[in-house]
């Protein structure tokens, strides 16, 4: 299932839901929410210890098949609960279970995409952008070292469990960089916002490998950061607008 598929699927699971709280009325429940299927663990695209020594092979497996297996699972959970709740009209448990949905789905999206943020330094992780991405980081951030001291700025100073997020405004047409908190993904801060590079900074991200100093983990990841990626989302999106 693509990033795509699984980010639309989590903001119709949270706000496709009509309710009707009026006596006697019945809640009904959209199609599409209907056919939705579940979500599924990805593949990673290169081996647990294809990050090391950025990133532990230990953290990589606990990171992979724990903590975001345990997203899906609870998401594909929360889906079937929302489905059988708007089945028998039950409204209380509707709106309890969409903070499960976004929570948990919303781990999915972000893990989803971080994985594919991340390559081995022999498939090119680490390797600096090229234009035009290149280009428009120089122009919003001054250079690229520029872009990553705001980035690592912005990661570290968040409170308690969140992302950080390096994405294009696509309303704006200009690149950003924002933080969420807890697992909100990006387009929770907007639908005009596209992620290109998100940074995992919940303590399970790091702490195995690196203990409280979050500030060195963000600092080593750009090691394995795959702008390939990054520049060919931006690519994409970018496409059909004005030039940044």
């Amino acid at each position: 299932m693509s990033i795509i598929n699984v980010s639309i699927i989590f903001l119709i699971a949270i706000f496709a839901v009509n309710i009707d709280a009026g006596v006697g009325k019945t809640i009904t429940m959209d199609p599409c929410l209907e056919s939705m299927k579940t979500a599924s663990l990805p593949d990673l695209p290169y081996a647990y210890d294809a990050l090391e020594p950025a990133i532990s092979e230990e953290i990589m497996q606990l990171h992979h098949q724990k903590h975001h297996q345990t997203y899906v699972t609870q998401y594909n959970k929360a889906l079937g609960k929302l489905r059988s709740a708007l089945a028998d009209g039950d409204h209380s448990s509707v709106v309890k279970l969409q903070s499960l949905i976004k929570f948990n789905g919303g781990g999915h999206v972000n893990h989803a995409i971080f994985w594919k943020n991340l390559a081995p330094v022999h498939e090119g992780g680490g390797k600096p952008p090229h234009d035009p991405l290149s280009s428009a980081i120089d122009a919003h951030f001054g250079s690229l070292e520029g872009l990553i001291q705001k980035m690592n700025a912005e990661g570290a100073a968040v409170q308690g469990s969140g992302w950080v997020w390096f994405g294009l405004d696509k309303e704006l047409k200009r690149l950003v960089v924002e933080t969420t908190a807890n697992q909100d993904p990006l387009v929770t801060k907007g639908s005009h916002l596209v992620p290109l590079i998100g940074i995992d900074v919940w303590e399970h991200a790091y702490y195995p490998q690196y203990k409280n100093a979050r500030a060195e983990y963000l600092k080593n990841i750009w090691s394995v950061i795959n702008w390939k990626y990054a520049s060919d989302v931006y690519e994409r999106n970018n496409r059909d607008q004005t030039e940044i």
